[in-house]
């Protein structure tokens, strides 16, 4: 195999992958034997005919397709290897030529990596963000914590905001049930805006064992278009009245509760947290805010399918994001008025900023002649292992090739980015 550029317009690469007689032949004979099931033959039983009674019915190039097949994986590879190409997008290859000694000869064209340079990338000037942490962070906290300890009492007075009620009601579109609209023991916190706008309201004051009726209307943009806008009526059946008792914060609280010896104690410590998740915080904002200001004055022509390729994986997260709550992209789609494609546009100028950012940061690796040393490689993989409870090792042994040279890809940007934020001016 010899490859050959050809040209160059833009971003997109044009270059010849000559495959001679020999090794052509050889792709032919497996995908003979791979594919040779699939003729019908007459005189012969299925998957036995000889590879040249096949060719004789079927036409020479019968198996060409398929011995490309099995050829471009290995020889493609080592094409852009030869050539020192940078692809960003699947090549698109058609054969050129086939000669007559046997031999073939393709044409591939390929997105790269753009070229671009870029200015001073030291001293850049950014805001600095604080890191402050009050003492309402901390007391919110101390709430949250007060929450989890809290626990549900039933009690027999009228319903006020705030309670936790058990409620069956079925809701009635001009007399007639509607779908989704019917449930039996349903938990409800008054006040919490869970429910159309007025519902929780007119239970208040309400006790245990009443059966009352609820009159709402469903918002103008309710994603229903049968209940958009219309008005409706839930029968209801109250069941039960609860309310949160909360335990009183105290050093007894803090003894209880936490490994703490005091409530003072107890601060301290959600203190030092908070401290260190808004430094982190803090010096993330301030990494994408360098990151962002050097690709701003950056000019590049970004491929189209590198944007293409980012919307993909943007979509693939949100759809993921959306099946945890038992959704689809396409159902979301459908009951927000919209289609796939809408959704995908409106992330497109997204898409393009983070290939944007990508490409400088890379380019700063490139430039510092950043690398990921063994020990940094370890050190990574020990915080993934620490993280998750797993052995480092069953970690490391789980690994391949590939998945190491992504991890190591990624510290070098981390170690870029830090680059770019120990030399910025930060104001």
């Amino acid at each position: 195999m010899k490859s050959e550029f050809i040209k160059r317009e833009g971003n997109s690469v044009t270059f010849e992958i000559a495959i001679d007689a020999a090794e052509f032949e050889k792709a032919i004979d497996k995908a003979y034997n791979k594919t040779k099931s699939r003729y019908n033959i007459h005189g012969f039983r299925k998957g036995k005919a000889p590879r040249k009674i096949i060719e004789l019915n079927y036409g020479k190039g019968v198996f060409f397709n398929d011995a490309l097949d099995i050829l471009l994986p290995e020889i493609y590879p080592n094409a852009i290897d030869e050539l020192e190409i940078n692809p960003v997008s699947q090549p698109s290859i058609d054969i050129k030529e086939i000669n007559e000694d046997g031999s073939i000869d393709l044409i591939a064209e390929v997105d790269v990596r753009p070229e671009f340079e870029l200015g001073e990338y030291k001293g850049l000037e950014i805001e600095k963000v604080d890191a402050e942490v009050t003492d309402e962070q901390v007391n919110s906290e101390l709430n949250a914590l007060v929450e989890k300890q809290s626990r549900m009492v039933t009690v027999e007075n009228e319903v006020e905001n705030g309670n936790i009620v058990v409620i069956d009601f079925k809701g009635l579109l001009e007399g007639e049930a509607f779908e989704g609209g019917t449930s039996e023991g349903y938990t409800l916190e008054i006040g919490s805006g869970s429910f159309i706008p007025g519902f929780e309201e007119q239970i208040i004051g309400k006790k245990a064992g009443d059966e009352f009726e609820v009159n709402v209307t469903f918002p103008e943009d309710y994603p229903s278009e049968e209940l958009a806008g219309k008005p409706v009526v839930f029968e209801i059946k109250l069941h039960e009245v609860k309310k949160k008792e909360l335990p009183e914060l105290d050093d007894d609280f803090a003894k209880d509760t936490t490994e703490f010896e005091s409530l003072e104690e107890l601060k301290n410590d959600i203190r030092t947290n908070l401290e260190k998740t808004a430094k982190e915080e803090s010096e993330n904002k301030m990494k994408d805010a360098v990151v962002e200001k050097l690709a701003e004055t950056t000019e590049i022509d970004i491929p189209k399918s590198m944007i293409e390729n980012q919307l993909d994986r943007l979509l693939q997260e949100i759809n993921m994001q959306l099946s945890y709550q038992g959704w689809s992209l396409e159902k979301f789609a459908e009951l927000s008025g919209q289609s796939v494609e809408d959704i995908r546009e409106a992330r497109r100028e997204e898409a393009a900023q983070i290939v944007k950012n990508t490409l400088v940061v890379e380019k700063i690796a490139e430039l510092e002649n950043i690398e990921v040393s063994e020990e940094e490689l370890d050190a990574d993989l020990q915080k993934f292992a620490e993280m998750y409870n797993i052995d480092i090792e069953k970690v490391k042994s789980s690994l391949q090739e590939a998945d190491i040279e992504n991890i190591k890809n990624r510290v070098k940007s981390e170690k870029a980015v830090q680059l770019l934020l120990d030399n910025a001016s930060v104001k």
